[in-house]
């Protein structure tokens, strides 16, 4: 082989070489992670603790039951009428109350503990004594009384009623929300003096309720 032809094979193989050699340096490196993965999440933190698996499965009994109301909730409010962009106050009103009467049209049976199943209740009190006899207990407590001072059975609250247009939504602290189970977007756990509601936002009807619920 002429010394030439040598020559031009060794600048060829020097050529793929330093190719390569760019190709690598230039590649960008793999993007760093965003997050943890799930298996590396730390679990949900509880106020109150881990829960034992009795506890876990009195309260996974309100699944199924929670999970058939928002799909009641959902059908119904999705044959409501539209309203319109600029729709009035009284017109909003009438439709919510509309939503209101068909929801209790579609649960003229309900009763107490339909949702608040009766093997998750004493679960609920009891995780809820737990929050309220510790440290901050009685300052929570005050907090919901003093924005709801009223007397819930002097309310004739019933399971699937109005929720009373004279009692003011209470704000819940958030040591509760992190200790009952999460709802969907459409129910809330509100209180009324020391009953524990569990309240349909839109519709606003009593979906169920705890009387009694606050420790005394």
């Amino acid at each position: 082989m002429s010394a030439t032809r040598r020559g031009v094979i060794f600048l060829a193989a020097a050529a793929v070489l330093a190719l390569s050699a760019w190709a690598c340096n230039t590649t960008p490196p793999p993007p760093p992670a965003t997050s943890e993965s799930p298996v590396g999440a730390p679990a949900t933190e509880r106020v109150v603790g881990p829960l034992s698996t009795e506890d876990a499965q009195a309260l996974a009994t309100m699944n199924d039951r929670l999970r058939e109301y928002v799909d009641l909730h959902i059908k119904i409010e999705r044959e409501l009428p539209n309203l319109p962009k600029d729709a009035t106050p009284p017109q909003i009103d009438k439709n919510q109350r509309l939503f209101e009467q068909k929801v209790r049209e579609a649960r003229a049976a309900a009763k107490p503990g339909d949702l608040f199943t009766p093997e998750a209740r004493p679960v609920i009190k009891r995780l809820l004594a737990t929050v309220f006899g510790g440290p901050d207990g009685k300052q929570l407590k005050a907090s919901i009384m003093d924005e709801n001072p009223v007397d819930p059975a002097a309310l004739k609250l019933t399971v699937n009623g109005r929720y009373p247009d004279t009692v003011p939504l209470t704000s819940v602290p958030p040591q509760v929300l992190q200790t009952l189970p999460k709802l969907h977007e459409d129910l809330e756990y509100r209180f009324i003096g020391d009953w524990l509601i569990l309240l349909d936002v839109h519709a606003h009807v009593i979906a169920d309720y705890i009387d009694n619920a606050l420790p005394k």
